[in-house]
């Protein structure tokens, strides 16, 4: 089995984004119970709670979440038959 550096460098980024990914997911706070709050929140009172550090929270959120999942669609158009 032949492992090149860009199948490392790739499962390192994807590695570090997914754990990023879960540690700023539980920094966010709660504001609702649900799913149904959080919608009905978005609804009514968009920016009522947000702050300047929430903000950046959820920003950093969804730049995390989205290089995680451009990583693993990345890799698996590269290397199909997974060779990690």
């Amino acid at each position: 089995m032949h492992v090149n550096a860009l199948q490392i460098i790739l499962f390192i980024i994807w590695l570090v984004s997914g754990i990023l990914s879960i540690l700023l997911v539980l920094m966010h706070s709660g504001r609702g119970t649900g799913v149904s709050e959080v919608i009905a929140a978005s609804m009514y009172n968009a920016s009522s709670g947000s702050g300047v550090w929430e903000k950046n929270l959820d920003r950093l959120t969804i730049i995390c979440a989205t290089v995680f999942v451009v990583d693993i669609l990345v890799m698996a158009l590269f290397f199909p038959l997974g060779t990690i």
